[in-house]
């Protein structure tokens, strides 16, 4: 599974520019030119080292102007040049790494379920879950490697036109994949009750009660305008929980800094088969199969 990429990538909404290749290229040419002269380690010519640095140096006499002019080759100038290249080369490696990372990545597969598909049953039937599963989220994987293999062509070329149209596509399937990869670990056939422990307390503090919270959820999830999500999530720089619905397959955290507890499918892929288009009816039964252990660990998680 490769998406904390993608979700970084969507959250900051940055994509690697010509300008950023050309000047990667740049100092590797400037790497591969002064590493002729200069070696990793301290250069055979001497510039560079303490006692070349310490010949350059003006010495305490030199201030008041009555020292002879310091000792230094008409070498150690054009020597100490080339370590100065040496070492923008060496830099120059943190740079290129990560666009190697773009190109030699693996692809995306679609993730296990930790269940069978009929283990939600009477809540969520086992037909929903296999074609939710094996078609829908399937077909987010696929599209997002198809969509990230147009991007490296695209980026190859230095064609930025194409960079930004393939924008939104990215975003779609890259945060169908990240969303109904979170999905299927918030359900389990043991779940359902209520929270405990650290989890329990911060939804008392910031929603007053369990009940209130649940209340809450339900409510912004039922509201939820086409398709798209309700999310419980953490606020890490207020330090608090809060809810928050998204369009389509917006990725809570790359659109509004959340960080991820719990997700609620509410396209209609998720319940139709089942409750027909009675949305409230499908809120109200996947109450009953809430994984709270994986929704706490992810809470304990974002708060170090």
């Amino acid at each position: 599974m490769n998406y904390e990429f993608v979700r970084t990538w969507i959250s900051s909404g940055y994509f690697l520019s010509t300008s950023l290749l050309m000047e990667a290229r740049k100092q590797g040419a400037e790497k591969a030119l002064s590493f002729k002269h200069c070696s990793k380690k301290p250069c055979d010519c001497g510039a560079g080292s303490p006692a070349a640095r310490r010949s350059s140096a003006p010495s305490a006499a030199g201030a008041g102007g009555d020292a002879a002019a310091p000792s230094v080759s008409r070498r150690a100038p054009r020597a100490a040049m080339l370590c100065r290249f040496a070492s923008a080369g060496r830099s120059s490696a943190k740079l290129v790494a990560p666009l190697g990372c773009l190109v030699s990545r693996q692809k995306h597969t679609l993730p296990d379920l930790p269940y069978d598909y009929a283990a939600l049953e009477p809540h969520i039937n086992a037909e929903i879950m296999q074609l939710h599963h094996s078609k829908h989220h399937a077909t987010y994987v696929n599209n997002l490697n198809v969509v990230e293999e147009k991007y490296k062509e695209a980026l190859a070329k230095g064609d930025v036109t194409t960079q930004v149209s393939l924008q939104p596509a990215l975003k779609f399937n890259g945060g169908g994949h990240i969303n109904h990869t979170i999905f299927w670990t918030n359900l389990s056939p043991n779940g359902g009750g209520e929270p405990k422990g650290e989890l329990m307390e911060a939804i008392k503090r910031d929603f007053g009660s369990f009940a209130n919270f649940k209340e809450k959820l339900t409510a912004l999830s039922v509201g939820v305008q086409g398709s798209g999500w309700g999310w419980l999530g953490y606020n890490k720089e207020q330090g608090r929980l809060q809810i928050a619905a998204c369009a389509n397959q917006d990725p809570l955290q790359g659109t509004t800094g959340l960080i991820p507890l719990l997700g609620i499918d509410v396209w209609e892929h998720a319940y139709y088969l089942q409750y027909k288009n009675v949305r409230p009816d499908y809120l109200k039964a996947i109450w009953n199969v809430i994984n709270w252990e994986n929704v706490s660990s992810r809470y304990a998680t974002c708060k170090k």
